[in-house]
């Protein structure tokens, strides 16, 4: 079966070079005629499991294509000569061609496929190279947004911002999420925002940087609905619970259903926040609507309380 495609495959490649071969009577390439036999050889080549021909004749197909000038066929051959180098395990070089073939879209008017051959090239590489990941999910997500696909836009910007947070990029993360929080305000996906306000506060918490994290709070009270939501209260409870080195409280809240059940990558920095000071607990609630009483006090009562969390992360 694997011999009778080969031969096939190369019945339809000495078709296509003798439809490029020009004489006499024939000045001009037929390269319409030529790139139909080099896809039907690759396919030949792929059912035949010649994995490496058929990435060759989808190249020479692309190549016909672009010499009539017909891009968007061009481009379809790249991306299938690239779905060939995937099945090599040849990743980084199957990015390359499927990149190609984006560009080619949008050179072509097709926006859309562009995005989609991007998000193809991300999920491809994403476990190779995250990084490389990140940038196609971004560059598709600035494709939608221009063609005021907001939503697709969205998905792609929240696959970026899930990587960076999985890869410790976090200053690179905070912005991603303010971007998808921007545009979720924008289309008016308000209890979106609360839930993007809270894996931004973890974020900056985890960059040391409290201020940043009470600045996301505050700058969200003007999204409708957010102050008084859970959301909100259990944010100010978070950031209470930081600011006085009260990892009891810290851990109570990160280990809430709002928090436990984000997103897998955010739901882990908040079971892995640790606050400064070792997680020793400052301040008890008595103590702080009574400071008068002192620190001996807030040892006191916290010797009587039955802390659960004690010495722990969430």
């Amino acid at each position: 079966m694997a011999a009778q495609k080969i031969n096939e495959a190369l019945e339809h490649i000495a078709k296509a070079e003798k439809y490029l071969k020009t004489g006499f009577l024939k000045w001009k390439p037929d390269y319409d005629s030529a790139a139909t036999e080099y896809g039907k050889a690759a396919v030949a080549f792929k059912n035949a499991k010649q994995f490496d021909q058929a990435r060759e004749a989808w190249l020479r197909e692309a190549e016909a294509h672009e010499n009539n000038k017909a891009l968007f066929h061009a481009a379809k051959a790249y991306e299938q000569a690239g779905m060939m180098l995937k099945e090599m395990q040849r990743l980084p070089e199957a990015v390359q061609l499927i990149e190609k073939a984006s560009m080619m879209y949008l050179e072509n008017g097709t926006p859309d496929t562009a995005a989609i051959a991007l998000e193809r090239a991300g999920k491809l590489i994403e476990n190779v190279s995250p990084e490389k990941a990140v940038q196609l999910y971004q560059q598709a997500a600035s494709v939608f947004e221009n063609e005021e696909r907001l939503r697709q836009a969205l998905e792609m910007l929240g696959k970026a911002s899930r990587l960076l947070v999985r890869g410790r990029r976090l200053d690179e993360a905070a912005l991603s999420l303010q971007k998808e929080k921007s545009i979720y305000k924008e289309i008016e996906n308000y209890p979106t925002c609360y839930k993007k306000t809270i894996a931004q506060v973890l974020v900056h918490l985890h960059r040391n940087d409290y201020v940043a994290a009470e600045r996301c709070v505050r700058e969200s009270y003007s999204i409708p609905g957010f102050n008084g939501s859970e959301d909100c209260a259990a944010l100010e409870q978070l950031l209470e619970g930081y600011d006085q080195q009260d990892q009891d409280q810290v851990s109570e809240v990160c280990n809430s259903p709002l928090f436990k059940y984000m997103d897998n990558d955010y739901a882990k920095l908040g079971l892995t926040l640790v606050v400064p000071g070792g997680g020793i607990k400052k301040k008890s609630p008595n103590a702080t609507q009574d400071k008068a009483r002192g620190s001996a006090a807030v040892g006191s009562h916290a010797d009587e309380e039955e802390d659960e969390y004690s010495g722990g992360l969430c």
